[in-house]
């Protein structure tokens, strides 16, 4: 099968893929689908570098939902211990080592269908807290009403994570107690409040090749693509529903993220869950394949995630660089100038040194 035409740069940001396209670039020869990935990939971003962000578990376990690849639902028998919400302190203190380890996001999560009002004066506060650090702020707290939405972005919010999960077809196979209707509503509260939308899904649940296409076609036809867009590996945890699934193919993994790459260019694909169960080799290929984020850490919520030192090393073996905060929040840009400042940084591009004498201008042609 010979490679399918490539989109103009113009024309390359599309909702209304259809299911027949989608699966014409999956089932492109492997090759062909990377090199058309690379070439969509290198028209949007560098493509050395990742954007690097941190998730911290604020809430844990008790989730009344039934949805079957997690730990934290109440309905499952895991071990894993219930935690309260996390005092504001403990959060600002992860959020700093955070940044010192080279995160520039600070992901929140909380174990909830959907956070109480009770709940909200403390998660505001944390948002605003973690963004006088200097760093962008994301949290995923279950579905939102417009109202609480709203309070989140007047306090500083810049990411709100809300996964589809799988495609409209699988869906009712892993989760009953909330719909894909539920879902999308709350994407779109997202949006009308002014947020980045941070939503992927969950590959290796037993889903068809088909459903993986369906769940990229409806990311992708959402009225904005979202700005990030994880794409997970089911982590398999005894006591779940899904702990004895069949794996799925890391090959089918790799076309995944390229294929999310191709059909939603200016997204950050996010490498997820499950790299801990990925050697280098396979890494490398997401990041060719156009994968430019990833979570640093030990752990996801509840499962585990190459140590940072780990990231570090690959990192330095692909030459790839961590992507700095393309748009600095009035709180992050002060935070940097009060850093540039403090290490007498005066070749930093956020100043001039107004003593020195100005040289002659050059003509350019």
């Amino acid at each position: 099968m010979s490679a399918a035409p490539l989109p103009s740069s113009s024309e390359s940001v599309r909702h209304n893929w259809t299911r027949q396209e989608v699966q014409q670039l999956f089932s492109l020869p492997f090759n062909d689908l990377l090199f058309q990935a690379q070439v969509v990939h290198r028209q949007h971003f560098n493509p050395n570098e990742v954007q690097v962000s941190t998730l911290l578990s604020i809430k844990t376990g008790a989730c009344p939902e039934d949805c079957k690849y997690c730990p934290q639902s109440a309905r499952y028998d895991t071990g894993l211990e219930k935690e309260r919400l996390l005092e504001i302190e403990k959060v600002i203190e992860r959020a700093k080592e955070a940044k010192a380890t080279g995160s520039t996001r600070f992901c929140m999560g909380a174990a909830w269908r959907n956070p109480k009002e009770r709940d909200m004066p403390y998660v505001t506060k944390m948002v605003a807290e973690v963004k006088k650090l200097g760093l962008e702020t994301c949290m995923t707290l279950g579905m939102l009403s417009q109202d609480q939405a709203v309070a989140l972005k007047q306090a500083g919010l810049d990411y709100y994570n809300h996964n589809l999960d799988t495609s409209p077809e699988y869906y009712g196979d892993i989760i009953t107690t909330r719909t894909y209707d539920d879902r999308l509503n709350t994407l779109q509260n997202v949006r009308d409040a002014g947020m980045n939308v941070c939503s992927g899904g969950i590959v290796g649940m037993g889903e068809s090749a088909e459903d993986r296409a369906s769940l990229l076609m409806q990311l992708a036809n959402l009225p904005e693509h979202p700005q990030s867009v994880p794409i997970n590996m089911l982590v398999k945890v005894k006591g779940t529903p899904l702990d004895n699934v069949d794996d799925l193919e890391p090959f089918e993994f790799v076309r995944t993220i390229a294929v999310a790459r191709i059909m939603m260019p200016k997204s950050h694909v996010r490498l997820s869950a499950g790299r801990e169960n990925m050697n280098e080799q396979m890494q490398a290929m997401c990041f060719m394949a156009g994968a430019n984020s990833i979570f640093y850490g030990c752990k996801l919520l509840t499962t585990s995630n190459p140590e940072t030192h780990e990231d570090v090393m690959l990192f330095k073996k692909l030459g790839i660089n961590t992507e700095r905060s393309r748009n600095y929040s009035d709180e992050a840009y002060e935070q940097a100038l009060t850093e540039k400042i403090a290490n007498n940084d005066t070749d930093s591009e956020l100043f001039y040194d107004a003593t020195k004498k100005p040289q002659a201008a050059h003509a350019e042609g």
